[in-house]
């Protein structure tokens, strides 16, 4: 199996993602923050819709769903765990089950949200993450605690190294701003000039490996002996630097 992923860019700084199999013609979206951009993305391309995977019930992840559904005909997975909060479901998956035609793995990854979840694609070598772990940051802390996101952090980073990394927001230059005022780094200066070119050229920051993200996104670094010295948490668990972390982020 051979797929493309094809980010569409959605509302203010959101993306959604159509995975294509060209050898059984079948489209996936993972996320639908918006119906407009989806549904000219797929008529461009000639491109019907089978299936839509759902990450988490916040409207700017979900607000385009019963549109393409509707439009489409295409069916909805999500988590059985938030199956309230979310549009219709037409399977209601839990933490290692599969999803979708391209037979996502979906991973439990609560912290911003309980009942979030991330899509692990093993042959496109994707995770689909949306608010959890995003490019050089984490989500917010919305409904989970920081005990939470630190488990979920761990668990999607342990994923292959050269996996890459699709998450919900276009949020790289902040989180790079960020990273930068928590001290100085060979590997985040590359990084910066990586991801200001990327700008530049107009493409997504989207598609980092974990193996970059590992090195140079603070929030996965929270466990370093140096990032608890440089944050004041010296001694400190790794949940309470990285709770730490979080608390700096929110207050940049």
């Amino acid at each position: 199996m051979s797929l493309e992923i094809v980010t569409v860019p959605c509302r203010t700084d959101n993306y959604a993602y159509l995975i294509r199999d060209a050898a059984s013609g079948t489209t996936t979206l993972v996320d639908a923050p918006e119906a407009g951009p989806i549904a000219a993305e797929l008529d461009r391309r000639g491109w019907g819709l089978d299936a839509i995977l759902i990450t988490h019930h916040h409207d700017d992840h979900i607000a385009g769903v019963d549109a393409l559904r509707d439009r489409y005909g295409a069916r909805v997975w999500g988590a059985a765990a938030d199956a309230r909060r979310l549009p219709r479901l037409d399977h209601a998956v839990t933490p290692g089950d599969r999803a979708g035609p391209v037979g996502a793995e979906v991973l439990k990854a609560y912290g911003h949200t309980l009942g979030h979840v991330a899509y692990h694609v093993p042959v496109a070598q994707a995770l689909f993450s949306a608010d959890s772990l995003m490019v050089m940051g984490c989500g917010r802390l919305f409904e989970g605690t920081a005990a939470d996101m630190w488990e979920t952090l761990g668990r999607l980073a342990a994923l292959p190294p050269q996996t890459r990394l699709y998450s919900g927001h276009e949020y790289t230059e902040a989180n790079l701003r960020f990273a930068q005022s928590l001290g100085a780094d060979p590997a985040l200066a590359e990084r910066a000039r990586d991801i200001a070119a990327t700008r530049a050229a107009g493409r997504p920051t989207m598609g980092a490996t974990l193996a970059v993200e590992r090195a140079t996104n603070p929030f996965l670094r929270a466990a370093d002996p140096d990032m608890k010295a440089r944050v004041g948490m010296t001694g400190a668990s790794d949940v309470e630097a990285f709770a730490e972390i979080r608390r700096r982020k929110d207050a940049f």
